[in-house]
């Protein structure tokens, strides 16, 4: 009977621990704006030698430091992702899996998509700034948007052959958690075309991309878009939510080509991509923006990690997007006629 008490001890002790196990919060992370400190250590010589497979798994070890008590030490898989800049960048863009470790603080998190620089160097880190600040700037526009956390992230060769590299990254919201808080489920389903989604945010999507440059997105084929729908409302049309931003001309990477059939020069030239609206429905959209002009050039301002040259560069770039939404003339040129046909 003494031996049995003991043993029946142990297993409760076994399951308390693990019930004390704590858990990154999943919402509070990405609802967090300070940088993280973190370190990720993994095969680097492997990850450059096979990084042309795509969904390329390997293990790795993911640590950092969450405020003044969670020491985060987790032992995870990494995968290779992403098109353009996997083929591009020296790094290419992975995922972090924490869901297969049960021990991982950031277990509940699942799995998250790391955005990082595409090389090494001081351009290539304001880049990748300027693309997270872009996040930003639309979640002050719309709740129906990713969050970001930023990471400024040591990558350690887990053979010691290679030196450490430090650059700023972020980390990605899960989709499923963008759904979740805005009453939405992660849609997986069918096709949409870009019209037989949810129009209101259909256009300031379209509008939005317009104002940050980017042409890189489609909604028939889910590039660079992802659609959620209400959970409340069955019978409603899907929201799409973009996301990948590099190719746009506010971030304007030395990589980013627009596509030759959209006849423009540069990704620095707009190309508004999105379908004819009403004045009315334009103008609607279109007072959310300029409400949230101030907001969004404080963003830009008020982070002190970019340069003054690239605020400056940004804030004059945004300039000739509120000059164009400032007449009516030009938001019927550019909404209306020379909005998309097919």
């Amino acid at each position: 009977m003494k031996h049995l008490a003991i043993l029946l001890f142990l297993v409760i002790l076994g399951i308390n621990s693990i019930d004390a196990q704590q858990y990154v919060n999943k919402v509070k992370f990405f609802e967090d704006t300070s940088v993280v400190n973190a370190s990720l250590t993994f095969n680097i010589k492997k990850l450059l030698t096979k990084k042309s497979r795509q969904g390329l798994i390997f293990p790795g070890v993911f640590a950092c430091k969450l405020g003044d008590s969670l020491n985060v030490n987790d032992n995870i898989s990494i995968e290779v992702r992403g098109h353009s800049r996997r083929a591009t960048c020296y790094i290419p863009p992975l995922k972090l899996i924490y869901k297969n470790n049960k021990e991982a603080a950031f277990y509940k998190l699942k799995s998250l998509k790391l955005v990082n620089t595409c090389a090494i160097t001081k351009d290539d880190d304001q880049n990748l700034l300027k693309e997270f600040i872009i996040y930003k700037i639309y979640n002050q526009i719309t709740d129906r948007s990713f969050r970001a956390r930023l990471l400024k992230l040591s990558y350690i060769d887990s053979s010691g052959s290679r030196k450490t590299i430090t650059q700023h990254a972020f980390l990605l919201e899960d989709v499923k958690e963008l759904a979740k808080r805005n009453a939405c489920d992660d849609w997986t389903g069918k096709k949409f075309g870009t019209e037989a989604t949810d129009r209101r945010q259909m256009t300031m999507v379209a509008i939005f991309e317009y104002m940050i440059g980017n042409t890189d997105w489609a909604v028939p084929n889910g590039h660079n878009i992802r659609l959620i729908h209400s959970n409340i409302d069955t019978l409603s049309r899907p929201y799409a939510v973009p996301y990948d931003f590099d190719y746009s001309g506010l971030v304007n990477t030395t990589y980013a080509i627009p596509d030759d059939r959209l006849g423009i020069e540069n990704v620095r030239q707009r190309l508004y991509r999105g379908f004819p609206r009403l004045m009315e429905e334009l103008n609607e959209v279109l007072d959310v923006f300029k409400k949230q002009k101030t907001n969004i050039y404080a963003i830009i301002n008020n982070f002190n990690l970019l340069t003054p040259t690239t605020k400056r560069d940004m804030i004059d770039y945004l300039d000739g997007f509120y000059a164009t939404i400032g007449s009516q003339s030009e938001i019927r040129e550019t909404f209306i006629t020379h909005a998309r046909s097919n």
